[in-house]
């Protein structure tokens, strides 16, 4: 399918194979560009030597994706989301040409900005894809989106690995120009022009500050937001010590096998439709409460089982687990407020980012206070938080 046409109208609920796997695929593509830079940085660092700018790229970068998702994910309320979209690809399309040719670090950090505040089209189609679901589906298509997304987490590191050890860093983001500008092209060709009627008549100052007011008129979306947030902070706890934890003198082994286990969570990728399609016959509820168990049952097996064998089937439950939760989650939150699903899913996913920050935090302090069990106490807790959240049924 490759015409606008052919695409049923929007309110029909009715979305096409092709359509599910055109948003998919455009969700990856705009994701990689906040992962190709961490597996390149020891090269990047090595074309600028004696500047300190490369080290911060993977921190602007991710700063640039965390301003996008609060200053542009919220104008899918106001504008047409398929025209925002393919703007963003176009400027991701520019900062990927940036970021080649950039001729200092601290140019490459203004590009690398630029690529995060871009890569946040992938926050404008996840409401897009729920926005033309039929309710009865929407768990179903919002994950068959999502395993794109997880996708593309998942294969840019390899990718740009790749790309950097045999062409260099700036041919990554020469590729990234192309794929870019394919995301955009059929965005602007499989999306109906309508994707997103304007929904509301606030001005942009109003509709940030609208954000306010329906995060108190919305248990349902704290609950949802706590229980992701807390369940991320777990999920990146083990991320950020996995490394340290492997070059422990009960493994002793490198950066290199940590990058496989990457590799080992893309069960996520697979799980995230069954997910989607598991809410919709039960609703979200209790496909959250068994992420929450799923997550909890891999910390034990962590702390409980220290052998490769014990970490590599936590890894799979812990991805299972947290993937399906952000997905029955997703079906949740998207079926709240027609007229305001941009700034429902900014309030979701910023609280789940700041979750992952500080789990990341939480676990080097763990770390080094405790070691891996101090960790697994710490990621424990916080999985124990997100079921105390979902144990609280919220009122309205």
């Amino acid at each position: 399918m490759s015409s606008i046409a052919s695409i049923p109208h929007p309110q029909t609920g009715i979305i096409s194979p092709s359509l599910i796997f055109s948003m998919a695929a455009a969700c990856g593509i705009a994701v990689s560009n906040i992962y190709y830079n961490q597996p390149m940085l020891v090269v990047i660092s090595a074309s600028f030597p004696g500047q300190f700018g490369p080290a911060l790229v993977p921190t602007v970068t991710q700063l640039g994706y965390a301003a996008g998702l609060l200053l542009l994910v919220p104008l899918g309320d106001l504008f047409e989301r398929r025209t925002l979209i393919v703007a963003q690809f176009i400027m991701l399309a520019l900062a990927s040409l940036l970021a080649a040719v950039a001729p200092t670090g601290w140019a490459l950090l203004g590009a690398s900005l630029l690529l995060g505040i871009g890569a946040t089209a992938a926050q404008q189609i996840v409401p897009v894809a729920a926005s033309l679901a039929a309710p009865a589906r929407r768990g179903a298509v919002v994950g068959s989106v999502m395993s794109g997304l997880l996708s593309g987490i998942l294969l840019s590191r390899t990718l740009a690995g790749l790309v950097a050890a045999y062409a260099g860093w700036r041919a990554m983001f020469l590729l990234g120009v192309p794929l870019a500008l394919l995301g955009a092209l059929m965005m602007a060709r499989m999306l109906p022009k309508a994707t997103a009627p304007k929904q509301t008549t606030l001005r942009y100052p109003a509709l940030m500050a609208s954000m306010v007011r329906l995060w108190r008129e919305e248990p349902r979306l704290r609950q949802a937001t706590l229980t992701q947030a807390a369940l991320f902070a777990s999920f990146s706890a083990f991320w950020t010590i996995l490394a340290l934890y492997l070059a422990h003198s009960v493994y002793h082994l490198g950066s290199g096998v940590a990058g496989l286990f990457g590799i080992i969570g893309a069960v996520g990728v697979f799980a995230a439709p069954a997910a989607g399609r598991l809410a919709d016959r039960t609703g979200g509820r209790p496909v959250i409460i068994l992420g929450v168990a799923l997550t909890l049952a891999a910390w034990l097996l962590f702390i409980g089982w220290t052998s490769l064998i014990g970490l590599t089937l936590g890894v799979v439950l812990l991805d299972l687990g947290v993937q399906s939760a952000l997905i029955a989650n997703q079906q949740v939150i998207f079926g709240l407020r027609e007229e305001a699903k941009g700034r429902v899913n900014t309030l979701f996913m910023g609280g789940m980012f700041l979750g992952g920050t500080l789990g990341s935090m939480g676990a080097m302090m763990a770390w080094e206070k405790g070691g891996w069990l101090g960790v697994g106490y710490f990621a424990i807790a916080l999985a124990i938080l997100a079921g105390i959240s979902m144990a609280i049924k919220p009122r309205g």
